[in-house]
């Protein structure tokens, strides 16, 4: 197992380079979000309790959604890219826990990371993803079209997420024939497609009778993908269930890993149970799908 690995790499990335991310995030959309009326006061804390031994720094209110890009050494890079959406219900972003963590180990498979900070708490009268799906569309092309400037390829750029985050990858890997937003410049003439999805204990993938939620209907052309899942997970596992029959069905390539224990929420700590070992399968799946060289 590698875990332990992982642990001490990210604390010692954190230590000597606290910040390999660019010096400022970047606005996504420049002049305001699509249908965002008044600036929302951006709050910050970590008073929702501990994972791992450790507190989760959670933010909400946000109004206006940023890309920060993390970028792995020179030595290392290897032209992959994935965008990071961290989870909290859509009311909350973990982002520590599920985004500049998960960043960290990225950049040490040598992938570029780049974290979204997409609109949190849900908007009144809207679909709890709706107003996130133009963020994190707008995200990809964004990426996809400086894909020169960072270093990467276009056609290797992913995305990832967890818990609501990860509902929101899935959204945007069966949503991205076009865009729900009006058009901001040039990038948004570039794809949104993803080229490739991680899941871990994804949440509201799943409807009634053993279907998945209509927003994540896969095809032939939805982004081969990997799902990680604990079969304690009592309020998602059939989310996990349910969307892996799904694609199956649809002819996509699909891998998952099915845990006994592990529950919900852990993120890359070690919370003692196997499947914290999940990082291990996903460079394993990286390096299949050639994501890693």
């Amino acid at each position: 197992m590698k875990l332990n690995y992982i642990t001490i790499c990210i604390l010692v990335s954190l230590i000597i380079n606290p910040i390999m991310a660019q010096d400022s995030p970047i606005l996504l959309f420049p002049k305001g979000a699509p249908g965002e009326s008044a600036r929302l006061i951006e709050k910050a804390d970590r008073e929702g309790g501990f994972t791992g031994g450790e507190s989760v720094l959670r933010i909400t209110g946000v109004s206006e959604p940023t890309i920060t890009v993390y970028s792995p050494s020179e030595e290392l890079a290897n032209g992959s890219a994935v965008i990071v959406c961290p989870g909290g219900g859509y009311n909350i972003l973990a982002y520590d826990l599920e985004g500049d963590e998960v960043c960290q180990w990225l950049n040490d498979l040598g992938i570029t990371a780049v974290l979204l900070k997409y609109r949190v708490p849900r908007r009144e009268n809207l679909p709890k993803h709706e107003a996130p799906l133009q963020d994190v569309q707008r995200a990809i092309s964004y990426v996809r079209a400086n894909a020169g400037e960072l270093n990467i390829e276009k056609n290797r750029i992913g995305v990832m997420g967890f818990s609501a985050g990860a509902h929101l990858a899935a959204t945007v890997s069966n949503n991205f024939t076009h865009k729900t937003y009006p058009n901001v410049d040039a990038a948004d003439r570039t794809s949104c497609r993803p080229d490739f999805c991680l899941l871990v204990y994804p949440a509201y993938l799943d409807s009634e009778h053993f279907q998945v939620a209509p927003e994540v209907k896969p095809s032939l052309a939805t982004p081969e993908t990997m799902i990680v899942q604990t079969e304690d997970d009592k309020s998602y596992i059939n989310s996990s269930l349910f969307y892996y029959y799904a694609l199956k069905e649809a002819g996509v390539p699909v891998r998952m890993h099915l845990y006994s224990k592990g529950g919900h929420g852990y993120g890359l700590r070690d919370t003692g149970a196997a499947v914290n070992e999940w990082p291990d399968r996903a460079e394993d799946w990286f390096r299949e799908i050639g994501i890693l060289n």
